[in-house]
């Protein structure tokens, strides 16, 4: 069982930024990737960014040049450096990890999910 510390969600104006984190214990996986969703009211979850298991990175459309995924060495901490924030960026941020290489933005890819760090931009 993946244990979830999610960290990092706030309060900004359009055009601020923030720092989320994600750190996983008690996985035993060698082979793993990790994500971050935006989750709406209705629970309905957003791929935003991705990391596979090399590192090599994968972006929402509407995040890209915006947002930036970054790792420590272990792997086991994931942060999203959140810039230029809009509105449309609020939303529950939950962090997802699978036990597979691969990069992906598609929900039904992952097996665990954090509890999510909310995130709200103001006009």
């Amino acid at each position: 069982q993946v244990q979830f510390r999610e960290s990092g969600g706030g309060s900004v104006q359009a055009g601020g930024s923030l720092k989320l984190s994600c750190t996983i214990s008690g996985h035993a996986y060698s082979d793993y990737s990790m994500a971050w969703f935006r989750q709406g009211p209705g629970r309905q979850r957003w791929g935003i960014a991705a990391v596979d298991s090399d590192g090599n990175t994968e972006y929402a459309g509407s995040v890209k040049g915006r947002f930036t995924l970054s790792q420590d060495n272990a792997k086991t901490t994931l942060w999203l450096q959140m810039n230029s924030l809009e509105p449309a960026d609020s939303g529950l941020y939950v962090c997802a990890h699978q036990p597979r290489g691969l990069a992906s933005l598609w929900q039904s890819d992952f097996n665990y999910w954090g509890q999510g760090t909310q995130v709200t931009v103001s006009s």
